[in-house]
Protein backbone atom coordinates (compact mmCIF):
# COMPACT_ATOMS: atom_id res chain seq x y z
CA UNK A 1 0.00 0.00 0.00
CA UNK A 2 1.21 3.42 -0.56
CA UNK A 3 -0.10 6.95 0.45
CA UNK A 4 0.10 9.93 -2.02
CA UNK A 5 2.63 11.42 -4.54
CA UNK A 6 4.27 14.30 -2.93
CA UNK A 7 3.27 17.50 -4.92
CA UNK A 8 -0.23 15.99 -4.70
CA UNK A 9 -0.66 16.23 -1.06
CA UNK A 10 1.20 19.45 -0.57
CA UNK A 11 -1.28 20.71 -3.10
CA UNK A 12 -4.21 19.63 -1.31
CA UNK A 13 -2.98 20.46 2.21
CA UNK A 14 -2.61 24.06 0.57
CA UNK A 15 -6.25 24.12 -0.83
CA UNK A 16 -7.68 22.80 2.59
CA UNK A 17 -5.63 25.69 4.45
CA UNK A 18 -6.78 28.63 1.90
CA UNK A 19 -10.83 27.09 2.52
CA UNK A 20 -12.92 29.59 3.82
CA UNK A 21 -13.76 26.71 6.51
CA UNK A 22 -10.60 24.99 6.77
CA UNK A 23 -11.44 20.97 7.81
CA UNK A 24 -9.30 20.22 11.42
CA UNK A 25 -10.07 16.75 10.71
CA UNK A 26 -8.45 16.86 6.62
CA UNK A 27 -5.43 19.09 7.68
CA UNK A 28 -4.49 16.85 10.22
CA UNK A 29 -4.88 13.31 8.68
CA UNK A 30 -2.78 15.25 5.44
CA UNK A 31 -0.43 16.00 8.36
CA UNK A 32 0.00 12.44 8.98
CA UNK A 33 0.34 11.24 5.63
CA UNK A 34 3.77 13.14 5.32
CA UNK A 35 4.66 11.03 8.49
CA UNK A 36 2.98 7.94 7.28
CA UNK A 37 3.67 6.93 3.51
CA UNK A 38 1.19 4.06 3.82
CA UNK A 39 -1.65 6.80 4.38
CA UNK A 40 -3.75 6.68 1.65
CA UNK A 41 -7.26 7.68 0.86
CA UNK A 42 -8.57 4.61 1.65
CA UNK A 43 -6.95 5.14 4.91
CA UNK A 44 -8.33 8.75 5.39
CA UNK A 45 -11.96 8.07 4.52
CA UNK A 46 -11.24 5.36 7.44
CA UNK A 47 -10.48 7.95 10.37
CA UNK A 48 -12.90 10.60 9.50
CA UNK A 49 -15.36 7.24 9.36
CA UNK A 50 -13.95 6.60 13.07
CA UNK A 51 -14.53 10.01 14.17
CA UNK A 52 -18.20 9.53 12.63
CA UNK A 53 -18.96 6.10 14.49
CA UNK A 54 -17.57 7.94 17.81
CA UNK A 55 -20.34 10.86 17.42
CA UNK A 56 -23.09 8.29 16.52
CA UNK A 57 -22.52 7.14 20.07
CA UNK A 58 -22.92 10.22 21.81
CA UNK A 59 -25.94 11.24 23.34
CA UNK A 60 -28.56 13.23 21.29
CA UNK A 61 -28.82 16.88 22.67
CA UNK A 62 -27.26 15.87 26.46
CA UNK A 63 -27.68 19.46 27.23
CA UNK A 64 -25.82 22.19 28.94
CA UNK A 65 -21.92 22.58 27.92
CA UNK A 66 -21.30 20.68 30.99
CA UNK A 67 -23.82 17.87 30.42
CA UNK A 68 -21.63 17.90 27.01
CA UNK A 69 -18.90 17.67 28.66
CA UNK A 70 -19.15 14.97 30.68
CA UNK A 71 -20.68 13.08 27.63
CA UNK A 72 -17.85 13.67 25.99
CA UNK A 73 -15.91 12.59 28.17
CA UNK A 74 -17.75 9.62 29.42
CA UNK A 75 -17.86 7.79 25.84
CA UNK A 76 -14.11 8.93 24.92
CA UNK A 77 -12.17 9.03 28.02
CA UNK A 78 -14.20 6.18 30.14
CA UNK A 79 -15.43 3.97 27.22
CA UNK A 80 -12.91 4.07 24.40
CA UNK A 81 -9.89 4.91 27.02
CA UNK A 82 -8.58 8.07 25.01
CA UNK A 83 -5.95 9.45 27.18
CA UNK A 84 -1.79 10.19 27.67
CA UNK A 85 0.60 9.88 29.34
CA UNK A 86 4.16 10.94 29.24
CA UNK A 87 5.57 8.32 26.93
CA UNK A 88 3.06 9.99 24.45
CA UNK A 89 5.71 12.57 24.36
CA UNK A 90 8.27 10.49 22.89
CA UNK A 91 6.59 8.73 19.82
CA UNK A 92 5.71 10.66 16.70
CA UNK A 93 2.16 8.59 16.27
CA UNK A 94 1.26 10.81 18.64
CA UNK A 95 0.95 13.75 16.39
CA UNK A 96 -0.48 11.38 13.89
CA UNK A 97 -4.51 12.03 13.78
CA UNK A 98 -5.17 7.97 12.38
CA UNK A 99 -2.51 6.58 14.66
CA UNK A 100 -4.37 8.56 18.08
CA UNK A 101 -7.45 6.90 16.46
CA UNK A 102 -6.02 3.66 16.38
CA UNK A 103 -3.57 3.52 19.61
CA UNK A 104 -6.32 5.50 21.69
CA UNK A 105 -2.92 7.51 23.10
CA UNK A 106 -1.64 10.88 21.62
CA UNK A 107 -0.80 14.66 22.49
CA UNK A 108 -3.00 16.32 24.53
CA UNK A 109 -3.96 18.39 20.86
CA UNK A 110 -4.17 15.87 18.94
CA UNK A 111 -6.68 14.38 22.00
CA UNK A 112 -8.30 17.41 21.72
CA UNK A 113 -8.47 16.85 17.91
CA UNK A 114 -10.48 13.67 18.52
CA UNK A 115 -12.84 15.49 21.49
CA UNK A 116 -13.22 18.21 19.10
CA UNK A 117 -14.58 16.52 15.97
CA UNK A 118 -16.61 14.02 17.95
CA UNK A 119 -18.44 16.54 19.66
CA UNK A 120 -18.61 18.66 16.34
CA UNK A 121 -20.01 16.22 14.77
CA UNK A 122 -22.59 15.19 17.30
CA UNK A 123 -23.98 18.79 17.37
CA UNK A 124 -21.74 20.09 20.94
CA UNK A 125 -20.77 23.62 21.30
CA UNK A 126 -17.27 23.38 21.13
CA UNK A 127 -13.75 24.46 20.17
CA UNK A 128 -9.89 24.34 21.51
CA UNK A 129 -8.49 26.50 23.97
CA UNK A 130 -5.24 27.19 23.09
CA UNK A 131 -3.79 27.29 26.90
CA UNK A 132 0.47 27.83 26.51
CA UNK A 133 2.07 24.13 26.72
CA UNK A 134 -1.24 21.73 27.19
CA UNK A 135 -4.14 22.28 25.00
CA UNK A 136 -7.56 21.59 26.25
CA UNK A 137 -11.31 21.84 24.68
CA UNK A 138 -14.12 24.02 25.83
CA UNK A 139 -17.92 23.65 25.17
CA UNK A 140 -20.43 26.78 25.29
CA UNK A 141 -19.90 30.60 25.06
CA UNK A 142 -17.24 32.27 27.09
CA UNK A 143 -19.96 33.03 30.35
CA UNK A 144 -20.77 29.72 30.57
CA UNK A 145 -17.67 28.23 29.29
CA UNK A 146 -16.71 24.43 30.74
CA UNK A 147 -13.23 23.15 29.99
CA UNK A 148 -12.11 19.97 29.72
CA UNK A 149 -8.54 18.16 29.37
CA UNK A 150 -8.64 15.24 26.92
CA UNK A 151 -4.88 14.36 28.06
CA UNK A 152 -6.68 13.30 31.20
CA UNK A 153 -9.18 11.23 29.84
CA UNK A 154 -11.23 14.28 29.87
CA UNK A 155 -11.36 15.57 32.89
CA UNK A 156 -13.81 18.73 33.54
CA UNK A 157 -11.42 21.50 34.81
CA UNK A 158 -12.01 23.82 37.41
CA UNK A 159 -10.98 27.60 37.17
CA UNK A 160 -7.76 26.59 39.62
CA UNK A 161 -7.15 23.44 37.52
CA UNK A 162 -6.62 25.70 34.49
CA UNK A 163 -4.82 28.49 36.51
CA UNK A 164 -2.22 25.42 37.60
CA UNK A 165 -1.85 23.77 34.04
CA UNK A 166 -0.72 27.58 32.77
CA UNK A 167 1.20 28.03 35.91
CA UNK A 168 3.18 24.51 35.31
CA UNK A 169 3.71 26.10 31.70
CA UNK A 170 5.34 29.40 31.89
CA UNK A 171 4.92 29.96 35.73
CA UNK A 172 2.35 32.94 34.81
CA UNK A 173 -1.13 33.52 36.02
CA UNK A 174 -4.42 32.37 33.80
CA UNK A 175 -4.89 35.25 31.75
CA UNK A 176 -8.90 35.51 30.10
CA UNK A 177 -7.25 36.00 26.67
CA UNK A 178 -6.13 32.51 26.60
CA UNK A 179 -9.50 30.83 26.71
CA UNK A 180 -10.37 32.12 23.47
CA UNK A 181 -11.67 30.03 20.99
CA UNK A 182 -8.57 28.55 18.97
CA UNK A 183 -8.97 29.07 15.08
CA UNK A 184 -8.45 25.91 12.87
CA UNK A 185 -5.30 26.97 11.24
CA UNK A 186 -3.72 28.00 14.64
CA UNK A 187 -3.97 24.36 15.88
CA UNK A 188 -2.61 23.05 12.71
CA UNK A 189 0.26 25.21 13.27
CA UNK A 190 0.86 24.09 16.58
CA UNK A 191 0.46 20.21 15.74
CA UNK A 192 3.61 21.13 13.41
CA UNK A 193 5.57 23.26 15.98
CA UNK A 194 5.07 19.76 18.19
CA UNK A 195 6.76 17.63 15.32
CA UNK A 196 9.29 20.38 14.59
CA UNK A 197 10.35 19.93 18.38
CA UNK A 198 10.49 16.16 18.49
CA UNK A 199 12.29 15.97 15.48
CA UNK A 200 15.03 18.61 16.52
CA UNK A 201 15.58 16.46 19.17
CA UNK A 202 16.53 13.85 17.51
CA UNK A 203 19.45 15.13 15.08
CA UNK A 204 18.96 11.75 12.55
CA UNK A 205 15.27 13.29 12.13
CA UNK A 206 15.74 16.25 9.40
CA UNK A 207 13.66 14.93 7.38
CA UNK A 208 10.49 15.29 9.62
CA UNK A 209 11.57 18.62 10.68
CA UNK A 210 12.06 19.87 6.84
CA UNK A 211 8.56 18.62 5.71
CA UNK A 212 6.84 19.80 9.09
CA UNK A 213 8.45 23.29 7.91
CA UNK A 214 7.72 23.46 4.26
CA UNK A 215 3.45 21.96 5.67
CA UNK A 216 3.52 24.97 8.57
CA UNK A 217 4.78 26.94 5.13
CA UNK A 218 1.68 26.71 3.14
CA UNK A 219 -0.41 27.90 5.78
CA UNK A 220 -1.77 31.51 5.48
CA UNK A 221 0.14 34.14 7.59
CA UNK A 222 2.60 31.56 8.75
CA UNK A 223 5.39 32.97 10.92
CA UNK A 224 8.47 34.47 8.17
CA UNK A 225 10.80 33.00 10.58
CA UNK A 226 9.68 29.56 8.75
CA UNK A 227 11.70 30.04 5.64
CA UNK A 228 14.81 30.52 7.67
CA UNK A 229 14.49 27.13 9.12
CA UNK A 230 13.92 25.73 5.92
CA UNK A 231 16.92 27.05 4.90
CA UNK A 232 18.96 25.86 7.36
CA UNK A 233 17.48 22.37 6.96
CA UNK A 234 18.47 22.24 3.45
CA UNK A 235 21.95 23.14 4.17
CA UNK A 236 21.91 20.35 7.22
CA UNK A 237 20.81 17.62 4.55
CA UNK A 238 23.07 18.91 1.77
CA UNK A 239 21.08 21.22 -0.52
CA UNK A 240 23.63 24.27 -0.19
CA UNK A 241 22.32 25.55 -2.85
CA UNK A 242 18.73 25.75 -2.46
CA UNK A 243 19.28 25.97 0.92
CA UNK A 244 21.48 29.20 0.59
CA UNK A 245 19.05 30.29 -2.16
CA UNK A 246 16.22 30.37 0.85
CA UNK A 247 18.51 31.87 3.63
CA UNK A 248 19.10 34.78 1.36
CA UNK A 249 15.09 35.33 0.54
CA UNK A 250 14.68 35.71 4.34
CA UNK A 251 17.14 37.75 4.55
CA UNK A 252 15.55 40.48 2.24
CA UNK A 253 12.47 39.69 3.88
CA UNK A 254 13.61 40.48 7.43
CA UNK A 255 16.12 43.59 6.02
CA UNK A 256 13.88 46.21 6.67
CA UNK A 257 13.26 45.59 9.83
CA UNK A 258 16.05 44.12 11.39
CA UNK A 259 19.63 44.96 9.01
CA UNK A 260 21.96 43.24 11.54
CA UNK A 261 20.14 39.77 11.08
CA UNK A 262 19.65 40.32 7.44
CA UNK A 263 23.40 40.43 7.21
CA UNK A 264 24.32 37.68 9.65
CA UNK A 265 21.64 35.56 7.74
CA UNK A 266 23.30 36.57 4.25
CA UNK A 267 26.96 35.57 5.44
CA UNK A 268 25.22 31.91 6.55
CA UNK A 269 24.24 31.47 3.09
CA UNK A 270 27.95 32.43 1.35
CA UNK A 271 29.41 29.77 3.79
CA UNK A 272 25.98 27.19 2.75
CA UNK A 273 27.57 27.93 -0.82
CA UNK A 274 31.47 27.86 0.23
CA UNK A 275 30.66 24.09 1.34
CA UNK A 276 30.42 23.17 -2.46
CA UNK A 277 33.93 23.89 -2.86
Amino acid sequence: MSGFETAELRRRFAEEARAERPDLAALCLLVAAEADRTLDETGMDAAQAELDRLAGQVPFRPGGPRAWAVALRELLGERYGFAGSAADYERLESSLLHEVLRRRRGLPILLSVVWMEVARRAGAPVYGVALPGHFVVGFGPREQQVLVDPFDGGRVLTGHDAEVLVAGATGAPLDASMLVPAETLDVVLRILNNIRAWAAARPERTDVALWAVELALLVPHHPARLRYERGTLMVQRGDFIGGAAELEEYAGLVEVVDTPLAERVRGEAQAARARLN
